[in-house]
């Protein structure tokens, strides 16, 4: 994934909230490492200035995205949107290219120990790219996850921030500037479809629905404010200008929505209802000409192995059966009569377990949440020696991409930390929501999970950008899961309901392994991995369906978390079998996080380095 798609990962399908008054620039150079500070003069000078090369490539690919600049919190082009063009990509590439040519500069030999790990990432990272060119177009631009549909209101919404009258203007003149975006992005659609990649037919209906809602409400129609005014009114209503000021804004969003955004989504519906037509019922990339080639690439780079399908899809079967297993106690430790799929109907139907669908039920579920994390915040001292300075907050989701939007994700802060990370919850459907899953939910997409480990790595200042930014989907997702198993070993999940909900959480990235590779490789149906998952997990069968679509718009992303998991659970169990009572768990963690984001052999070699060390002291 190149560094642009790396920032826009996340921002597409999530949002962030609050805001700087004056946001900082995008340097052009950075300090060496701490390491470097203690190295020889001839290690410094290369280290220093293979560290100024990082930065500056970053800061060059990332001014290539308007997007991702108002990702990061950067106010430049802050009026504009991406280009969704051939000759974009091609700029894109061409300047990784670049970099990868200016790469042969350094000396490797004089670069201190962190430098020379980020000169290995950086160069790995820029040769993936430049193989992945060849599937640019293997993709689905519009979805049910996160496409630019949805992408550029939550943007707007989660992400423009409005602390000034000019940031107002290019808030307009990003709306005044959809119809463009849209234009292209349907250009995009049609390269595609020539290719016959179009998406499963499945997708429309729920795309252009989501479209359908941006459009509601005042200017479009009769009654309350849309989505994007609603925004647009309360952001501008906060500034201190006159009154007549404010009004005059809000009219020219006003005006900008029906002349510029309604067009362009009233296009884009079309553009989608005609294609929907051509769209079928396989659901697989084995579909796509080299569609095998193009999965088994996905797969490495997802999980940063060379695990293949089949061997993921045995993983998978394996792993199912030993939670099952595991289930089984619990469901004997209450009491329950009957077997495991029994167990699963009375968890997945007793009301009990289930806040009502209600406002109230919805206020109470996000209170709880809170309260679990702030219990957790308490309790970090035991395994942590270094916390993330940004704040967490909880949200639900959004109304206007709720019933599309995955059950919960994170958003992580803000470069400068003045925007708030985001664990949010989606909270359409409550029966999608058992309480007994809540810790664990909450721990992942929160804290000491996702949160701990984006919120630390953008604020490890000794590391490059790209580090601190990056994203490997195996470490990011399997500390994650990591870290909903990782407060069992305090004493947390007391209540054995709540300890069957951390293990079906893990089940349901174990059957992933399964339905995934099962979809992509195997040619599996949706209805056949929908139905796997409804027998194999006490899941509501709804959230089954919503899951089997994400994995098929996402191919290989889902294999993350368990293969992440199971190995930085594995290099734990080593480090304590072999340092024994020299093993501290929080020093662990510091190895795990404080080199940001790494593939998974990279990060068994920091262990490894780790626990070597450790038995010399």
């Amino acid at each position: 994934m190149n560094l642009k798609l790396q920032l826009l990962s996340i921002a597409i399908s999530a949002a962030l909230l609050a805001g700087c008054n004056k946001a900082p620039e995008l340097s052009t150079s950075q300090p060496a490492p701490a390491a470097a500070q203690t190295a020889p003069a001839a290690a410094q000078t290369e280290s220093a200035k293979a560290n100024a090369f990082f930065e500056q490539y970053f800061n060059e690919a990332a001014a290539l995205s308007p997007m991702a600049l108002t990702q990061l919190g950067l106010k430049q082009d802050y009026d504009k949107w991406d280009q969704l063009t051939d000759e974009q990509n091609d700029k894109e590439l061409a300047l990784t290219k670049k970099a990868l040519a200016d790469l042969a500069q350094f000396d490797v030999s004089k670069l201190d120990t962190q430098t020379a790990l980020s000169y290995q990432l950086f160069k790995q990272q820029l040769e993936q790219d430049i193989a992945n060119d060849k599937w640019r177009y293997y993709n689905y631009p519009v979805n049910q996850m996160f496409g630019m549909h949805a992408g550029v209101p939550a943007l707007l919404i989660n992400q423009h921030q409005i602390d000034n009258e000019a940031d107002a203007k290019a808030y307009i003149a990003r709306l005044n500037g959809i119809p463009q975006l849209f234009k292209q992005l349907e250009a995009q659609l049609t390269k595609r479809a020539e290719l016959g990649i179009i998406p499963p037919k499945f997708v429309f209906p729920l795309v252009i629905e989501a479209s359908q809602n941006i459009i509601k409400g005042a200017p479009f129609t009769a009654g309350a404010d849309s989505t994007l005014l609603e925004d647009f009114r309360n952001k501008v209503n906060k500034l201190t200008l006159d009154e007549a000021a404010k009004q005059l804004l809000i009219k020219e969003a006003e005006v900008a929505l029906t002349s510029s955004v309604k067009p362009a989504y009233d296009s884009l519906i079309a553009y989608l209802t005609a294609q929907e037509q051509q769209a079928g019922t396989d659901d697989g990339v084995w579909r796509f000409k080299d569609g095998e080639a193009f999965y088994n690439m996905a797969l490495e780079r997802t999980t940063t192995t060379k695990m293949t399908a089949e061997e993921i899809h045995q993983l998978g079967l394996s792993e199912v059966a030993r939670i099952h297993d595991e289930m089984k106690v619990i469901m004997q430790k209450v009491g329950f009569k009957g077997d495991l799929q029994a167990f699963f109907a009375f968890m997945r139907d007793d009301a009990q377990f289930y806040y009502p669908d209600t406002a109230e039920g919805k206020a109470a579920y996000l209170a709880e949440a809170t309260r679990l994390i702030d219990h957790m915040k308490s309790q970090l001292d035991s395994l942590f020696l270094v916390k993330p300075k940004a704040d967490l907050i909880v949200k639900a989701v959004e109304p206007f991409r709720e019933q599309s939007a995955g059950k919960a994700f994170y958003q992580r802060p803000s470069m400068d930390g003045s925007r708030p990370g985001i664990y949010y919850a989606n909270l359409h459907n409550m029966k999608d929501m058992p309480k007994y899953q809540m810790e664990a939910l909450a721990y992942h997409e929160g804290i000491p999970g996702h949160h701990m480990q984006l919120a630390i790595a953008q604020e490890l200042g000794d590391l490059p950008k790209f580090r601190r930014f990056g994203r490997y989907t195996a470490y990011s997702e399997g500390w994650g899961l990591y870290t909903e198993l990782l407060p069992k070993d305090i004493g947390l999940y007391q209540d054995p309901y709540s300890d069957f909900g951390r293990l079906a959480m893990e089940l349901w990235r174990a059957c992933r392994l399964v339905v995934d590779t099962g979809i992509h490789a195997k040619k599996w149906t949706r209805e056949q991995a929908i139905q796997y998952l409804a027998d194999n997990t006490p899941n509501a069968r709804t959230e089954a369906e919503n899951a089997i679509e994400r994995y098929i718009v996402m191919p290989s992303q889902a294999t993350a978390y368990k293969i992440g998991m199971i190995k930085i659970v594995q290099l734990r169990d080593k480090a304590k079998a072999v340092l024994g009572e020299k093993f501290d768990i929080r020093e662990y963690h510091d190895v795990v996080l404080k080199n940001g984001p790494v593939p998974l052999d990279v990060l068994e070699a920091l262990v490894d380095a780790y626990i070597k060390g450790k038995q010399s002291t």
